[in-house]
């Protein structure tokens, strides 16, 4: 296939950005017809090429293995990761929960090579996945923090978690590409969106060192409801909110 033909094919199945896309598209290894048929089938991008960049305005950041049925890592989530740069020591230790395919702990192991890495995710794809892009650290596979080592327990710098976030009710609003490919699980948050958050706001305190540091995802209208889920768990809270809305939630246990 041609460029232009495959540019025409993309716009036609409704690709915005479809002159980027038919270039890493022929780019990619295997046959274009079939890679351009999958990506007009909707199916993300970033399976069909079989990575995800993950990085700053500035463009520093990774290129992360994103394997079919994992969730892609978002552009916005880099404020989440900045986030917990601030908050991370040089030799610190780092929980990243719901890791998906790892991309916050990849992108902060560059910022902080000495740091200690631990991650975790209930989906066995998502973890197999990570720990192709984390060799460094330890992954595990179960629910939030239970499968994660009790040494760690009161030892933790920062946890960091890229929770689902949207509203049951919202994700038929999602666009194809993700509601109808990506597991619901990494996009269904439960009824306000925040039922991950809050079992992770109730257990944090137990595993975070004094000073340590919980950072969620949230969208910027759940802020305040987020914020009393975190005050209820006995965490000081604030925010930071970048220029498009992405918002992070952030907790320290009360002395």
């Amino acid at each position: 296939m041609t460029y232009d033909a495959v540019v025409t094919t993309l716009r036609a199945a409704g690709c915005v950005y479809a002159e980027d896309e038919a270039a890493l598209l022929l780019a990619a290894d295997g046959d274009p017809a079939a890679l351009v048929a999958r990506r007009v089938a909707g199916e993300p991008l970033e399976w069909i090429l079989g990575w995800a960049s993950f990085a700053d305005e500035a463009g520093h950041g990774v290129r992360v293995v994103v394997r079919p049925g994992v969730f892609v890592p978002r552009g916005r989530t880099i404020e989440l990761a900045l986030a917990a740069a601030d908050a991370l020591p040089p030799d610190g230790v780092l929980v990243e929960l719901c890791c998906g395919s790892g991309a916050i702990s990849a992108f902060l192991h560059q910022l902080a090579p000495g740091a200690h890495f631990h991650a975790a995710d209930i989906d066995p794809l998502a973890v197999a996945c990570a720990r192709e892009n984390l060799p460094f650290a330890e992954v595990v596979e179960g629910d939030l923090f239970a499968p994660l080592p009790s040494s760690l327990r009161g030892a933790v710098d920062v946890v960091v978690a890229n929770t689902p976030y949207v509203p049951s009710d919202q994700v038929t609003l999602m666009p194809p590409e993700a509601r109808d490919h990506e597991p619901l699980h990494t996009l269904d948050g439960g009824l306000d969106g925040l039922h991950l958050l809050r079992r992770i706001a109730a257990e944090a305190g137990a595993w975070l060192r004094p000073g340590g540091t919980v950072l969620i995802e949230i969208s910027e209208t759940q802020y305040d409801v987020a914020a009393a889920a975190f005050e209820a768990a006995g965490l000081v809270t604030s925010a930071r909110i970048d220029p498009d809305g992405t918002t992070v939630i952030i907790g320290t246990p009360v002395d």
